[in-house]
């Protein structure tokens, strides 16, 4: 009875994820279109649910997150799933193709949890060039007159969403799992992926909490709240998608690992220095909020060892949080200069490990230029990432 009920599921399965406008030749060409055009009909799908669930919820939660996940979404990590599964030997088009698409919007509504949860927990107003998802809620409490605390009200209701998210992407990680021959594979990836995740947003806030300053420690942190589940988590989803050997999705995890690390090194730059305009968020938040990034935690250290106490009572937080003064010392221990070099050489490596993988020249580099995509940094030609 019970193996009957797994092929029903089985089947069941195979049939939603069978596409109903198969992504068909090109689809390699504008990765990210394909991708949004995916997400943008699983998400109508899903809201319309919700509708039938309950208007108001659907209105107020699950459209929300719809228009806060489609809103200006880099599709990273469901363009790494896609190239690590091209790189396999997987095809451009048919049901497979669509079946990753799918896959690749489920690594999406992850990562609006993840923002979404993020920004409730270091209370960030703003995202993607927006009001976070948790000061959207408590606006709207406040402007109707509603009973109670609006930020608690904005919270309760943003933590909702996240999970509501990452419900979402679940119900699409396992219908795509059902329907895979190595679906098994895809799954216990996905399940690590969700653990390390959730540890390392835990260790950030003990971090933070602790006033924990090791580089060792910020290395950690970053590979298991965003490096892993970035890069080499979606790599090796798209290897176990197209039944890879242990060869080919080794060499996809290694070039993964370099790029995941550049990737969130990259982001510690940009949290600290980079435009608002650009990055849809304030500046120097992580730097003032006291978060252990690696650019924060190897400034100290650079600051420490040249004597530089001016540094030091900064970045350890004595006296007012002040990003101007957090910003000069970073600069002024060399720390930035250090870890830009350190993306650049993070960058090559992993795209050399690419390297012994034998599929077409094309999709190496294309997966190589996602990778400069990803850390911001420039083709040696000069080209665009």
């Amino acid at each position: 009875m019970l193996g009957t009920q797994v092929t029903q599921q089985a089947a069941d399965a195979r049939s939603r994820c069978s596409p109903t406008a198969a992504p068909g030749p090109g689809t390699d060409g504008d990765v990210t279109a394909a991708v949004e055009r995916v997400l943008e009909r699983v998400l109508r799908e899903r809201v319309a649910e919700a509708a039938r669930v309950d208007p108001d919820f659907a209105r107020d939660v699950a459209q929300r997150l719809m228009d806060f996940v489609l809103r200006d979404g880099k599709r990273l990590r469901a363009g790494f799933l896609w190239w690590g599964r091209r790189a396999a030997g997987g095809p451009e088009d048919g049901p497979g193709a669509e079946a990753a698409l799918r896959l690749g919007a489920a690594l999406e509504l992850i990562q609006g949890c993840a923002l979404v949860h993020d920004d409730v927990m270091d209370e960030s107003p703003l995202r993607r060039g927006a009001p976070a998802v948790h000061a959207d809620f408590a606006r709207r409490h406040e402007s109707a007159g509603m009973r109670g605390s609006s930020r608690a009200f904005g919270t309760a209701a943003a933590v909702l969403t996240g999970d509501l998210a990452l419900s979402w992407a679940d119900d699409l990680m396992t219908a795509g799992a059902l329907a895979a021959e190595e679906g098994p594979r895809v799954h216990r990836e996905w399940q690590a992926m969700r653990t390390e995740l959730v540890a390392g947003q835990y260790l950030d806030l003990h971090a933070q909490a602790a006033r924990t300053t090791a580089v060792a420690g910020a290395v950690r942190i970053a590979r298991l709240k965003s490096a892993l589940y970035t890069v080499e988590r979606p790599l090796a989803l798209g290897a176990a998608l197209a039944g890879a050997d242990e060869a080919t999705t080794s060499a996809l995890r290694a070039a993964g690992r370099c790029a995941g690390i550049a990737f969130q090194l990259r982001d510690d730059i940009l949290g600290a220095f980079g435009d608002p305009a650009r990055t849809g968020k304030p500046s120097g938040d992580d730097l003032t909020e006291g978060k252990l990034t690696c650019l924060r935690a190897l400034a100290l250290q650079l600051a420490r060892s040249s004597g530089d106490g001016d540094a030091v009572d900064a970045l350890e937080g004595s006296g007012p949080p002040d990003p101007d003064r957090l910003r000069a010392a970073i600069e002024r221990t060399g720390a930035r200069a250090v870890v830009e070099d350190r993306i650049g050489r993070l960058v090559e490596t992993g795209i050399g490990h690419l390297a012994p993988i034998r599929c077409e020249p094309r999709v190496l580099r294309d997966l190589g230029l996602l990778i400069r995509r990803a850390a911001d940094v420039p083709a040696p030609d000069g080209g665009a990432a």
